[in-house]
Order: structure tokens, then C-alpha cells, then sequence
């Protein structure tokens, strides 16, 4: 039977594909990203943490039951401890100042994506601010798990994988989709098209972010 995240996985054709495809992963996998396409990917991608985390709060306090809260509640933990530590880390090797850490210019695609989990986070439902978390972490999980088991040398490759394709991590995207699945079961007809919207939205989002960063 299909289930409502596979559903909105296959209306999202074929960016969800180009997306957990991307030459930018293999280029992580092999290790040849350019040291400059890393580091602006890297300081971008920062930018989207205190969005992300909002975002999570969102989705903590509109959860319906307590095991819910539990859950979210255990990534807002990661988030702020192993993923935290290697942001630092990438930047002091790749020699990432202050300024760029903290106040870069962005990217459109960046701004866009904020705005995204932005709007969601003050306007959204439970449902909606799901959608915009599952594409957000299971894109990235599909990505990861493409990974060989030789990963590369530099650890600003190699762990940026493994953060995303971990037993922990994967326990919480699975959880991520049984959970969207459960509150998609009782949605009308317009709340599922809203829901679609956003998943569209924001796998298009990761896209263009991805594209940004190589060429």
C-alpha cells in the first residue's frame, strides 16, 4: 500500500531524484569537491541552522502527543551537539572567518529555503512543518546512504556523510516519515494539496541549493 510520504515523494518528480542524484554528492563521495565550492556550501548551509531548529521547536510544540515531542526532542539534541561540533571544525580547516560564519552574504537559494521554514514555522500546521522537516532530512539520508564503503580521506567529506547516513539518523528519518504518514491519514483533500505544495517546494528548494554550489 502506498503510504502518504511516498506519495508526495513521487508527485515531486524528478527533483526529488536530481536531488539525492546530485554530481555534488559524488563529488563528497570521491572526495573532489573544490575546496572553495565546500566552504560556501558549508557557510551556506550554517545559515539554515537556526531556521532548522525553529522550525523543530515548531514542530515540538504542535506535535499531538507526548512520544511525539520525545522524538523531536532527541534531534534538537543532535542538531546542537555532533552537527554543531563538525560546523566548527569544517570551518577552522577550511579557514572560515568570523564574519563568513556568522553574517555571509547569502545565496538566493539560501534565502529562499529560510523563507520556507520561516513562513512554515509561524503559519503551518503539525503536517505542514513535517512536510518541510521530511524533505529536509530524507533527501539528505538518500543522498548519504549512496555512499561507498570507502569514504574519502578529508574528514570535512567524509563526515559530512556519515552525520547524514548513521543508524541514529536514519532511526529519525524513519520516525520522520511514520509520523507524517500517521497525521496524513486524517487530512481532507485541501490540506494533502497543501502538503504536497510545500514537499514540492522544498525538495525544489534543495535542488537549486545543491546547484548553487556546483557547476
Amino acid at each position: 500500500m502506498r503510504t502518504f510520504t511516498d506519495w508526495l515523494r513521487q508527485r515531486s518528480e524528478p527533483d526529488w531524484t536530481a536531488v539525492v542524484t546530485h554530481p555534488f554528492t559524488q563529488g563528497l563521495f570521491d572526495g573532489l569537491v573544490p575546496v572553495a565550492s565546500m566552504r560556501s556550501y558549508l557557510v551556506q548551509d550554517y545559515q539554515f541552522v537556526d531556521d532548522f531548529l525553529a522550525l523543530l521547536g515548531s514542530a515540538l510544540a504542535k506535535a499531538d502527543r507526548y512520544s511525539s515531542r520525545l522524538a523531536i526532542a532527541g534531534s534538537i539534541a543532535v542538531v546542537t551537539s555532533e552537527e554543531n561540533t563538525y560546523f566548527r571544525r569544517a570551518f577552522d580547516a577550511l579557514g572560515v572567518g568570523e564574519a563568513d560564519r556568522v553574517r555571509p552574504k547569502l545565496d538566493e537559494a539560501t534565502v529562499a529555503f529560510r523563507e520556507l521554514m520561516s513562513d512554515t514555522n509561524a503559519r503551518g500546521s503539525y503536517a505542514e512543518v513535517l512536510t518541510v522537516l521530511t524533505v529536509a532530512e530524507w533527501t539528505y539520508l538518500e543522498w548519504a546512504m549512496r555512499a561507498p564503503a570507502a569514504l574519502p580521506e578529508n574528514f570535512v567529506h567524509a563526515e559530512w556523510i556519515t552525520l547524514h547516513n548513521n543508524p541514529d539518523f536514519r532511526s529519525w528519518v524513519r520516525w520522520l516519515c511514520r509520523e507524517l504518514d500517521r497525521v496524513g491519514a486524517d487530512l481532507d483533500e485541501r490540506d494533502r494539496a497543501r502538503c504536497l505544495r510545500l514537499f514540492q517546494h522544498a525538495t525544489r528548494c534543495e535542488l537549486d541549493f545543491f546547484n548553487t554550489h556546483w557547476s
